[in-house]
């Protein structure tokens, strides 16, 4: 059975990526803190990166770890360097040393954001936060030094873990409403949809850049709405602009006002499409009860 590595694998990510590969392949997971089945990994040192690359000698990296805690970066550039650009640079080394390849998850935050169509994967990238910035430059370290290697660029990502859904479902249970922005749009992609675009590149020698995100597009706002329809809150969402919503977070980091990601590359060089928003979130929510 090939061996895959897993980095950040107790996050969402990681956790579906069990999910779908692991009857397929032998997985090694690894994240900063080690737990029943997760060995210790830090991926911002090439030396510890370089010897269990060289101990497994795996098939594949699949690298789900990332520094994504938007708003702290702004303040902690430092940290947000280590792990969203010489984490990745570090697995690109070890993955060409040992010659496997090498899947890398970035964002929509790379592009500015003042777009009028879905942005492809030949659009210019801009970054305007810490986040996006670092990550871009995680693509270019992968670009740089690995030999075959899939960067799959998602938005708006929840599953198993700590994510918007989450926040808006817990809320709802003792807020009567909520304020939510409207004007910022992009694509809910869950991490079952996701993991399953990584099982169908994987085998594949289709390597480059990619956009991997649910089809459609709708703000917070409009998630929330959702979100709440589909698991029957009647808490109320009320649809707030940006600057509304930074006059109640002072502190929030700019954020992309379009982010809507074209799957331009799976569409051009495959038949391979993913699920509607509408209908991932859908069964997300039907899980969940």
């Amino acid at each position: 059975m090939k061996k895959i590595i897993v980095t950040g694998s107790n996050g969402q990510l990681g956790r579906q990526i069990n999910i779908e590969l692991g009857s397929e392949y032998e997985l090694v997971n690894t994240d900063v803190v080690e737990g029943e089945g997760i060995r210790s990994l830090d991926i911002t040192n090439v030396d510890s990166v370089l010897e269990l690359a060289r101990e497994v000698k795996p098939y594949a990296i699949i690298n789900c770890a990332a520094y994504t805690a938007v708003d702290a970066q702004e303040k902690d550039r430092d940290l947000s360097y280590k792990i969203n650009a010489i984490g990745p640079r570090n697995l690109a080394i070890a993955s060409t040393e040992v010659d496997a390849k090498l899947v890398h998850i970035s964002t929509d935050y790379v592009f500015e954001g003042n777009g009028t169509r879905p942005y492809t994967e030949f659009d210019k990238t801009g970054p305007v936060s810490a986040y996006g910035t670092t990550k871009l430059a995680g693509e270019k370290f992968v670009e740089q030094f690995a030999k075959h290697f899939f960067t799959i660029r998602t938005a708006w990502l929840y599953g198993d873990g700590k994510n918007f859904v989450k926040t808006m479902l817990k809320l709802s249970e003792n807020h009567d409403e909520v304020s939510v922005v409207n004007d910022q749009v992009g694509s809910p992609t869950s991490t079952t949809e996701l993991a399953k675009a990584i099982h169908f590149l994987l085998p594949s020698d289709n390597y480059g850049l990619f956009h991997g995100t649910c089809e459609g597009d709708c703000s917070w706002a409009e998630f929330t709405d959702e979100i709440f329809r589909l698991a029957g809150k009647s808490t109320k969402v009320n649809h707030v602009t940006t600057a509304q919503y930074k006059e109640m977070n002072p502190q929030s980091a700019p954020r992309p006002a379009y982010s809507i990601l074209d799957n331009y590359m799976l569409r051009l060089t495959s038949d391979y499409k993913f699920a509607d928003w509408h209908d991932a979130i859908d069964e997300y929510i039907r899980k969940m009860k």
